[in-house]
């Protein structure tokens, strides 16, 4: 099993800080963060087989969602057996075309940053929050930062010049940042949502019912995976 260190941070709305506490667990995460509504750029937190802080705003529940549909089933082949060749009836011709199959096509499997959408549905359905919509300025931004932490080899919230994940978001052109979370380590959707749901501040960043918008990024090299949130 990868060892897990989590570091959650939490934001002092007197000190105007951001303090730090470590606790164990069985996957690496970074800190969560998360920024006010109406709070100053730049005034955001850490989270992340890490998992870095996950970033979020604060801010009341939102309306339940209606439940997701489920996925549908996997179609089987839809072309007819060809006749056995040692078989000595003779094959009947008709001038008519065959009548259209009635199965499903078969189901191309959805990409693993889709993956994680949907299983952070699938979580806030269960908590009465509506879905999250994929916006692409947020994608954009997840993915630039997933790689850049790949190929400058550092694992944080804050990137190397300064720059924090709500500024990061507002820069890819989504005005209202709301949250993000990080992770490293984790090869698959389901095991990063799964470290992220047994991380308290990751947790809260996916529960919580007033964020609108979701960018999910991730790369291979290193596996670091960043969830963006918006309002």
């Amino acid at each position: 099993m990868v060892s897990l260190s989590v570091l959650l941070g939490v934001f002092s709305a007197a000190a105007g800080t951001w303090m730090a506490t470590a606790e164990g667990n069985t996957a690496e995460l970074g800190a969560a963060a998360l920024v006010l509504p109406n709070a100053p750029a730049g005034a955001g937190g850490s989270s992340g087989t890490e998992l870095a802080g996950g970033q979020v705003q604060t801010t009341t529940p939102g309306q339940p969602a209606a439940p997701t549909a489920s996925a549908p089933a996997p179609a089987t082949s839809s072309e007819a057996p060809t006749p056995s060749e040692t078989s000595s009836a003779p094959q009947p011709t008709t001038s008519e075309a065959p009548p259209p199959s009635t199965k499903p096509a078969a189901r191309v499997a959805p990409s693993t940053t889709a993956q994680v959408v949907a299983l952070v549905n699938d979580e806030r359905a269960k908590a009465g929050c509506a879905p999250l919509t994929e916006e692409s300025h947020v994608t954009k931004a997840a993915q630039d930062y997933s790689d850049l932490m790949s190929a400058e080899n550092f694992f944080s919230h804050t990137s190397p010049d300064g720059t924090t994940f709500d500024q990061r978001i507002k820069n890819a052109g989504y005005s209202k940042p709301g949250a993000e979370n990080i992770a490293r380590g984790q090869t698959s959707a389901a095991q990063v949502m799964d470290s992220w749901m047994n991380s308290p501040g990751h947790r809260a960043n996916i529960l919580n019912c007033t964020l609108k918008k979701i960018g999910v990024g991730v790369t291979t090299a290193g596996w670091y995976w960043v969830q963006d949130f918006g309002y």
